[in-house]
């Protein structure tokens, strides 16, 4: 029987959070950590996951609140673009973990849609599997997402970073520092409000560039324009503005080779997430101030925030005790 195979890793994001929806700047890098999928003809949708344990089957319709969403979202987002897939019958396997901020679903969906791809001959690019991702995502699933962890799961190589402009979709692949690991620090840490609250910054970005009379905060050139706004505008502008900003100059120290400013950044991209953008948690920060404390060069939240987990920059040589001390003063935090 024909077959088709797919496989995507999870990401990290290093730098550039909450602009992706602001048509900014992002800095994810891919993660060893993959989601391989196989897809089989067949009709409606139908899964076996490794992950969930179970198989699960249904007719092609509409969500019904369950993991095989994601699936059955790809398969609808490829009927919305007109190609004619009548269903598939997939098989999941995966090394991503789940729930921690490592943009799981998405490597779910772009493995599969490769799968797809291979499996019915679809002439489809990276680019444009990517966006199938989110909309399948955005308007099949519901989940209101940029565009950043379709994009990373279909063109991130593990060992770099790369470089988007999610305006464009103009990207660029850059080598990470020699002699360092990204670590990813999971406490556990419950996501509070994750949902709601990235709704409403969404919104409150979207009335900030409403109120400076642009089409998106990527538009402001001036910093001092977004002190103008009422707040809780102005703060929410100001972060966007501003970690646009340390994007640009995390690409130049990351060319320049220099570990330590791009560490700085990332400290400075935390401060603001948690000061302007205010989506940290007490818990995050002591998180972050830990991984400084044992020898990372930079730390911050990644990903929406209101919990979650920490990317931290560790040389590699520490990296070993680094993630001993971790564990033995945060007792149940893996580090991967």
């Amino acid at each position: 029987m024909r077959r088709g195979q797919g496989r995507a890793p999870a990401r990290v994001n290093l730098i550039g959070e909450h602009t992706d929806y602001n048509q900014g700047y992002v800095l994810p890098a891919a993660l060893p950590y993959f989601t391989e999928v196989t897809a089989r003809p067949g009709e409606g949708v139908e899964a076996r996951s490794d992950i969930f344990g179970e198989t699960r089957a249904r007719p092609l319709g509409p969500p019904a609140g369950d993991w095989l969403d994601y699936l059955a979202g790809v398969l609808w987002a490829l009927g919305e673009a007109g190609y004619a897939v009548p269903g598939a019958r997939f098989t999941v396997r995966s090394t991503v973990p789940v729930g921690v901020g490592l943009a799981s679903s998405a490597a779910l969906e772009v493995a599969a849609l490769k799968a797809l791809r291979a499996l019915y001959r679809l002439p489809i690019e990276d680019l444009e599997l990517a966006r199938l991702a989110q909309r399948a995502e955005a308007e099949y699933v519901g989940v209101r997402c940029g565009i950043m962890d379709q994009v990373a799961a279909a063109l991130g190589r593990p060992g770099e970073a790369l470089f988007l402009d999610t305006q464009n979709l103009a990207y660029r692949r850059l080598p990470l520092f020699a002699g360092t690991r990204v670590a990813v620090i999971d406490a556990g840490l419950p996501r509070r409000l994750a949902e709601s609250g990235y709704n409403q910054r969404r919104a409150e970005c979207a009335e900030a560039a409403r109120l400076l009379g642009v089409a998106s905060l990527r538009e402001v050139e001036d910093p001092e324009a977004v002190e103008t706004l009422p707040e809780p505008y102005r703060r929410r502008a100001r972060h966007v503005v501003s970690e646009n900003r340390r994007v640009l100059r995390a690409v130049a120290a990351l060319k320049a080779g220099d570990a330590r400013a791009f560490g700085a950044l990332m400290v400075a991209s935390h401060r603001s997430l948690a000061r302007d953008f205010e989506v940290s948690t007490p818990e995050l920060d002591r998180l972050v101030e830990l991984a400084l404390a044992l020898g990372a060069l930079g730390a911050k939240l990644t990903g929406a925030g209101f919990g979650g987990a920490v990317v931290a920059l560790v040389p590699e040589e520490a990296f070993p005790a680094f993630a001993r001390k971790i564990q033995a003063a945060w007792p149940g935090t893996r580090v991967y």
